[in-house]
């Protein structure tokens, strides 16, 4: 084998040494920055944007009056703001809107726009009144009753939408469109209120209602006060100024204060019957003899206790015994149309809706746990239309 090394030429110096050649290290790349800031950004610069645009259509919509005849008087400039939503579409022009009271009638359980139960209904009626195409309304009630005054309001807003109103002031009048109440599994006390000035009354006949009456509810720890040693200090211009006190002893509650309280009770029960008597007459002159007339001795069922649906026809309660169906049925005959599209006005909440809950400033954000139970919580001196089921 032949040596390898290098020979150098004669008489020359021999080469220098090969050296490898230099390493290049790439240049160190700089730290990454996070970019969940940016993603945030374009997240909210796009909810931005199809809030701007939904504005600018809903103005654009007011301005040309497209959506209800050249009409602008749908437009509801503050309250609840309403879209609405088609249930049933049967290619008609005609339409029945199906407003839903569900649980208590309340005007204080507010929701994430700010508007409580009397405030949308009352949207969803002038909705369907400004509206041509709609012919008669569906109150659909699943309800065990409420406030007394929340009821009330309710009541009035459903018989002022019944009744005509003439021209005025060059203003065209408005003629008055029919409601038909559906009553579900409950329509008890103020769901009943409601339902009385309505033109036809409807009830599955397992269908709880009834429950004509007023409660007002309190409680009395004055003996508990005593138990743990603490006394209270009134200071009152008047004998009744502390009426339904309840860090008072029994024995300091004046006999008359007992015939006033019961007073009021009775005043709002009165208010009750009449709703009940006056509604019921009214709705069975239009009916004729195809409704129900209330019994003679209906006020004998007026003392707060349910019936159920079948027991509500015999007395004269409900005019008939079905279902939702034959609910739309009943409201096409009275209007005089057929195969209608059934729509309802959902409730819209935008962008400012979501943002305005992080800008409420003093007040607390409750964080609430659903049993599945709607559990009423009564106010201590506050009357209700309200049918409590009893509590095993």
């Amino acid at each position: 084998m032949e040596n390898s090394t290098f020979s150098s030429p004669a008489g020359g110096s021999p080469p220098p040494p090969l050296t490898p050649p230099p390493v290049i290290a790439p240049p160190a790349a700089p730290p990454r920055k996070g970019r969940g800031w940016m993603i945030a950004a374009i997240i909210l610069i796009v909810l931005l944007a199809f809030s701007l645009l939904g504005n600018f259509t809903q103005i654009a919509v007011r301005a040309l009056g497209f959506s209800q005849g050249f009409q602008t008087a749908t437009a509801r400039q503050v309250g609840p703001k309403l879209d609405e939503g088609i249930i049933e579409d049967n290619g008609s022009r005609n339409k029945i809107a199906v407003i839903t009271v569900d649980g208590i009638i309340t005007s204080h359980m507010g929701n994430v726009a700010g508007n409580n139960m009397v405030d949308v209904i009352q949207a969803q009626l002038d909705r369907a009144a400004d509206d041509d195409h709609v012919k008669a309304v569906i109150l659909k009630i699943d309800s065990p009753g409420g406030e007394v005054m929340a009821a009330d309001e309710i009541y009035k807003a459903i018989a002022d939408f019944q009744t005509s109103d003439p021209a005025e002031h060059g203003k065209p009048g408005r003629k008055g469109k029919p409601v038909i109440c559906s009553m579900g599994s409950l329509a008890a006390s103020g769901g009943y209120y409601i339902a009385a000035p309505c033109r036809w009354i409807v009830a599955n006949e397992l269908t709880l209602t009834g429950s004509i009456g007023v409660i007002m509810h309190g409680w009395n720890y004055r003996g508990l006060m005593d138990k743990v040693g603490v006394a209270p200090m009134t200071y009152k211009s008047g004998k009744f100024k502390d009426m339904l006190s309840p860090d008072r002893s029994t024995n300091e509650i004046p006999a008359e204060e007992h015939v006033l309280v019961q007073a009021l009770i009775d005043e709002t029960y009165g208010k009750f019957t009449n709703v009940v008597g006056i509604g019921r007459s009214d709705a069975h002159v239009l009916n004729k003899k195809e409704g129900r007339p209330l019994a003679d001795n209906w006020a004998d069922f007026a003392d707060g206790r349910v019936v159920s649906g079948k027991r509500a026809l015999e007395i004269g309660f409900v005019d008939q015994l079905g279902d939702f169906d034959d609910a739309v049925k009943k409201a096409e005959s009275i209007a005089h149309i057929h195969g209608a599209t059934l729509i309802e006005y959902r409730e819209r909440y935008d962008l400012a809706n979501f943002l305005s809950m992080f800008g409420q400033s003093g007040q607390a954000h409750d964080i609430k746990l659903d049993l599945g139970l709607d559990i009423p919580k009564l106010r201590a001196g506050g009357m209700y239309f309200l049918w409590q089921m009893p509590e095993n």
